[in-house]
């Protein structure tokens, strides 16, 4: 009896269109959080114990499966940002082709994908590698797909996937996880021999991003409610939330349920949609003005025994943000702020002036600013080069733990102005921060911080909560608008409420 013939490959980008930068070819070959591309047999061993889907599927597969043979294709991911260019989505997408060409008869496909990837001429970057695929291989074939949590999904998508698993954590602590359900449903399909009953939903307001935690309500009471839902009819169900910052007309969330019954398919996924549209007032952002949560975190760390937490989630480098804005730095500078400590700005040319001057140096410094128009202007000030680094360590925390991080030549800058006592972590790749490795290695203990200042949204929520006296979501000007009135849409689909209870789009996307 022959093997199982499985392709397996990943294409990972969350694209925010009002990002800056576009994300290139060469994004895609360099590493950072996550390993740059690798494919082939290198593939398999890169990936490996890395809490990402396509390493839970192998795993599951090994476990589980013996008789399949995996046919590794190649797995790629940049940081989120802007606008995928189309070269870079053509040779990738043309990488995929070439390797499933080569493999000769395939039995199915599994693809880890992210859901919210925006190309230059492709709004669904997704459902466009899907429809070339299709193009090679026919409508039949079983294709798997693992998906991120904050996909924008459009009906192409859904119409070409034979079934879909989704991350049911914000933080995502179940990347593997979600790889791992995502080959027992694709067995699940392939015992059954023909396709599955499915349902596609999509909801009709667009929730924020840094009120999708599944850590707070009524995410957590929403994504817990997925595995009562299944059985009876229903092999799978699960439902993105979305990615708020993208211009297109399927930004949302939306619902995918698949099994043998198309009625308990269809009321599976009615009940989800009814969920979701019940919970809209829950969806609640929790961002105060920056200088108001800067005072929040002075005042509580006064008496606090653990470190006070502020996040800047309108720059996080994980939703497109460029990762150097100065609003947070400037009001923790403005009010003196001591025992604080800031990780991670995104400065290339501050890094090497520090590494120029070595440590000990007191330098004159132009912080962050690249963007002014996003995030305001440079910082300029007098710091001290504290520490050295080539930003290559492991991470520690549940999220990005297992992966190496390669953030680039890094310094600790030291900065005293205005009675202040800030610790800058400064590196050379953007990366937001989700893992306390980004302060401990370069030699800052977290614990021992009265503040501690992140440029993340939500991630860092599954390595910082824990050790927080509270957790503080600063409002700070950023290229992440976490206030969806702010953005200045104009491709949305029509009707689609601009955040929970907020006004209709009446623009027709064009």
């Amino acid at each position: 009896m022959s093997a199982t013939k499985i392709a397996v490959g990943g294409f990972q980008h969350e694209t925010n269109t009002f990002a800056p930068m576009r994300t290139t070819w060469e994004d895609f070959n360099t590493p950072g959080a996550w390993p740059a591309l690798t494919s082939g047999t290198e593939m398999l061993a890169t990936i490996e114990g890395i809490n990402i889907p396509i390493a839970g599927f192998v795993e599951a597969t090994l476990a589980d499966a013996p008789d399949w043979e995996l046919i590794p294709l190649l797995w790629t991911a940049a940081e989120p940002s802007g606008y995928v260019t189309t070269d870079a989505f053509d040779r990738i997408s043309e990488l995929f082709i070439d390797g499933i060409k080569t493999a000769g008869d395939l039995d199915a496909i599994y693809l880890d994908l992210h859901g919210a990837m925006v190309v230059e001429t492709h709004d669904d970057g997704e459902a466009e590698l899907l429809r070339r695929i299709r193009e090679v291989v026919g409508p039949d074939l079983p294709i798997a797909v693992s998906l991120d949590l904050h996909g924008n999904m459009s009906r192409s998508f859904f119409e070409q996937a034979s079934c879909v698993t989704i991350y049911r954590t914000y933080p995502h602590l179940d990347m593997a996880e979600t790889g791992a359900r995502a080959q027992v449903l694709l067995a699940d399909l392939l015992d059954r021999g023909r396709p599955f009953a499915a349902a596609w939903r999509q909801l009709d307001y667009i929730i924020p991003i840094t009120a999708q935690s599944t850590m707070h309500q009524p995410g957590r009471r929403l994504y817990a409610m997925l595995p009562d839902l299944e059985g009876n009819g229903v092999a799978s169900a699960d439902f993105v939330l979305g990615f708020p910052p993208a211009d297109i007309p399927d930004n949302g969330a939306s619902i995918f349920v698949y099994g043998g019954d198309q009625a308990a398919v269809d009321a599976a996924a009615d009940r989800l949609l009814t969920e979701l549209s019940n919970a809209e007032t829950a969806f609640q952002n929790p961002m105060i003005p920056v200088q108001e949560a800067v005072e929040r975190a002075v005042q509580l760390s006064a008496t606090a025994n653990r470190p006070v937490v502020i996040a800047d989630p309108q720059d996080n480098p994980g939703a497109g943000g460029v990762g150097e804005t100065t609003g947070l730095l400037r009001a923790l500078v403005e009010a003196g702020s001591r025992r604080t400590a800031l990780s991670m700005l995104w400065d290339p040319d501050t890094v090497a002036k520090a590494q120029s001057a070595g440590v000990g140096a007191r330098i004159q410094v132009s912080l962050g600013g690249r963007y002014p128009e996003i995030g305001g202007p440079p910082v300029q000030t007098t710091v001290r080069v504290e520490r050295l680094s080539d930003g290559v360590f492991p991470f520690t925390g549940p999220m990005y733990g297992g992966s190496t991080a390669n953030l680039g030549p890094s310094a600790v800058l030291h900065l005293t102005e205005n009675g202040s006592d800030i610790r800058v972590v400064v590196g050379s790749t953007r990366c937001q921060n989700a893992d306390q490795a980004m302060f401990r290695a370069f030699g800052i203990e977290p614990l021992d911080q009265a503040i501690l200042a992140i440029k993340s949204a939500v991630h860092f929520l599954g390595d910082y909560d824990p050790i927080a006296e509270e957790v503080i979501f600063a409002d700070a000007p950023g290229a992440n608008p976490c206030r969806i009135e702010a953005l200045p849409y104009t491709r949305l689909r029509e009707g689609v409420r601009l955040g929970p209870l907020g006004e209709q789009n009446r623009l027709s996307c064009g």
